[in-house]
């Protein structure tokens, strides 16, 4: 009995371990292949090449406005799998509202060089930011700070360090820690967690207008996790609540999403 013990203590802590030293792995899903671009929507966009501050090449696309005007633009941020190439769908979203939009693979992702890390998520969204403000000379006030799943964090980091015109966090955790406890209850995930992302931190730090979207049918991020997002952030704030799977929410709700993020955008000047 005492062998089986020690056994069963051997591989619990061999699997903890493992756990520790490959979170990374459990957390990015980078995909390289570019499956798709703009133009298959019809719609011009430009190839974006960036610098973040510790030398890594990031790619993105700028699809401009219906109008081509220079009014706001989306920052958007994806969640952590696959790249730019299989957000479309959120790309022709935007476009239909009459946004500009900015999408970045994070570094590994796409074309982007460099493995992605936390730090380094953080410092692509400054790169995209610096971006949009001296090479596009779009004002501060106009940038929509947006981020989806893995993306929310990206975003509200961004938004806590700037001062956008709006920030919306969509379907997404209070903390990596959090999330991963419910996903590896067996595992002690909040004593090993090496990776954070604090958005529930980062949200009640931002000072813009903040929109929280999350669907009570997300069977992978909790709706009480949208929810505490929610009472974290500071006035003036918007909960939407949507509806379908975590990763199709935005395109099963449709009209009520789109509507509800015009909404939302309108009330602070952010579209007419």
């Amino acid at each position: 009995m005492l062998k089986i013990l020690a056994a069963l203590v051997g591989v619990s802590g061999l699997v903890v371990l493992l756990a520790y030293a490959f979170q990374d792995r459990l957390v990015f899903f980078p995909d390289a292949r570019i499956e798709a671009t703009p133009d298959l929507l019809g719609l011009e966009y430009e190839t974006v090449w960036m610098t973040a501050t510790d030398g890594v090449r990031l790619h993105g696309w700028f699809v401009p406005a219906p109008d081509t005007s220079q009014g706001p633009v989306a920052l958007f941020f994806h969640g952590n799998a696959g790249n730019i190439s299989h957000r479309l769908e959120m790309i022709e979203l935007l476009h239909s509202l009459g946004l500009a939009s900015l999408l970045i693979d994070y570094r590994g992702y796409g074309r982007s060089r460099g493995s992605p890390s936390e730090p380094g998520l953080y410092r692509d969204a400054e790169a995209a930011w610096s971006w949009l403000v001296r090479e596009k000379r779009v004002e501060a006030e106009e940038i929509i700070c947006w981020g989806r799943s893995l993306g929310g964090p990206v975003a509200a980091w961004l938004a806590s360090h700037v001062q956008p015109g709006a920030l919306i966090v969509e379907s997404t955790f209070t903390s990596l820690p959090d999330i991963g406890q419910k996903l590896y209850p067996f595992l002690p995930v909040k004593l090993i967690a090496r990776l954070r992302f604090p958005t529930e931190s980062f949200v009640s730090q931002a000072s813009c207008p903040v929109l929280i979207v999350h669907s009570a049918d997300d069977e992978m991020i909790p709706f009480l996790f949208g929810k505490r997002l929610y009472e974290a952030a500071p006035e003036p704030k918007t909960f939407l609540p949507i509806k379908g799977g975590h990763n199709e929410g935005f395109m099963t709700s449709g009209d009520f999403y789109k509507q509800g993020i015009k909404d939302f955008l309108q009330e602070f000047g952010l579209l007419l």
